[in-house]
Formats: structure tokens, C-alpha cells, sequence
């Protein structure tokens, strides 16, 4: 996590998350996902059993709380739909779907506390994971990216329009463009991700982040995995 290490603003530091932990980020997800039902303490505590190096904290040193979070797990994109929800990729948010052999590490969740965003902690909690990534030599990262501003334009653009137009920064997204600026390509948008996520009007976008140093896998082809939008 040295390089990681290196994004956080003074008087914060970046560490893999401890049992110590459990009830902060759960109070964190209360705050940052107020339709959402946080996670419990025994779900914390599976992340932490079924792959403990791919769950990371920022701790705020002076008060020595928790800042932010980021939650991973490796998984073979192959064997879900390409529009699948955050319930079935999480095995309903216990990762006990984890797959150590995976070639893609999924970014289940990111979030930062109310009162320590806009400091970059996400930024530095983002590199932490890709070097997880080119550590363990895997392929890519994926995640589902809420758009939060989509909702107020739901009923006139669609969501591929929407995200076309975040791209080219003639529109500005709370949480895509973030991505967007830290390197993540928008691969689909999908319908259902986070159901009750009134804000994004229940979309999200695929992002990808692409190992350079790793060779893609012979048997993957992004264009065969399947969608449930499309079956019959």
C-alpha cells in the first residue's frame, strides 16, 4: 500500500480493516447509503474471513476513526451476467461467491464519511486496491458505479446518453466522474444494480480498470458474457 500511501492527505493513514472496525463502518453506511440496509457486523466479519487482504480502512489519526472503506473479492466474471445486482456478485453481501483463482478483483463497495470527503481518501483507497491487483496478478478490477445524478434526468435522457455526456464533461456525476478522473472506462450501463437507489433512478454504470502487466485471459471475451436484459 506504499503507493497508495502516498494519495492521503496529512493526518490519515491506510490500513486492511480490523474486526475493531465492524461497528464504525456500519454507522458510515447508515450515513452514506441512507435506502440501503448497512452491513451487519457478521457480514463485516465474513469479508474479513473469506479475503482479508482485499478489504481496506482509512483511520483518521487524531480521532483514530474510521474515514472511509473499500471492500473487494475475486471473482470469474464469466460465471455471472454482465447486468447482474450487487446481491447476487456479493452472494447477498456475505462474499462468500469469492473465488481465489479469479482473474478480476470486483470493487463491492467504496464509501468515505461525510465529514472527511473531498480529501482524496478515495482516490488513495482506489490505488490501494490496484496494486491488490497487480500484486496478485490478476487481469482487471470491476465495479458498478452509482450515478447519483442520473435521477433528476431520467425522464428525458437515457442512461447511455447520460453517461456519454458525463464523459465528455458536459455533464458533471457526484460519483462517476470521480471515476472517470481516476482512470475507470465505462464498460455498460445496467438496470437494477442497486435497486432501491432512487437517486441513480436504479442504474449504474460497468467500470473497468485494465492490469497493463497482466496478459488477458485466452478463454475471456467481454462481448460473450451474458445479460439478463437480453434473454429470453
Amino acid at each position: 500500500m506504499k503507493e497508495a500511501s502516498l494519495h492521503l492527505p496529512e493526518g490519515y493513514s491506510l490500513r486492511l480493516m480490523s474486526e475493531e472496525d465492524y461497528p464504525q463502518i456500519s454507522a458510515i453506511c447508515e450515513m452514506v447509503y441512507p435506502t440501503e440496509r448497512p452491513y451487519t457486523e457478521a457480514e463485516l466479519a465474513a469479508h474479513h474471513r473469506v479475503f482479508p487482504d482485499g478489504q481496506f480502512v482509512v483511520i483518521h489519526q487524531e480521532s483514530g476513526e474510521v474515514a472511509g472503506a473499500h471492500f473487494t473479492l475475486l471473482i470469474q466474471l464469466m460465471h455471472f451476467h454482465l447486468d447482474d445486482s450487487w446481491e447476487t456478485l456479493t452472494a447477498g453481501g456475505s462474499f462468500t461467491d469469492h473465488d481465489p483463482e479469479g482473474h478480476t478483483l470486483y470493487g463491492a463497495d467504496l464509501f468515505v464519511h461525510p465529514k472527511h470527503q473531498h480529501h482524496g481518501l478515495g482516490k488513495a483507497l482506489t490505488v490501494a486496491t490496484r496494486e491488490l491487483v497487480s500484486r496478485l496478478k490478476a487481469w482487471r478490477m470491476v465495479g458498478g458505479s452509482r450515478m447519483p445524478g442520473y435521477g433528476k434526468v431520467a425522464g428525458t435522457l437515457p442512461p447511455e446518453d447520460y453517461i456519454a455526456k458525463v464523459k465528455k464533461t458536459e455533464l458533471t456525476d457526484p460519483v462517476l466522474t470521480a471515476h472517470l478522473h481516476d482512470g475507470w472506462e465505462v464498460v455498460a450501463a445496467i438496470q437494477g444494480y442497486l435497486p432501491h437507489d432512487v437517486e441513480s433512478a436504479g442504474w449504474a454504470a460497468v467500470i473497468q480498470w485494465i492490469n497493463q502487466e497482466c496478459t488477458p485471459p485466452a478463454d475471456f471475451d467481454l462481448s460473450k458474457v451474458p445479460r439478463r436484459d437480453t434473454e429470453p
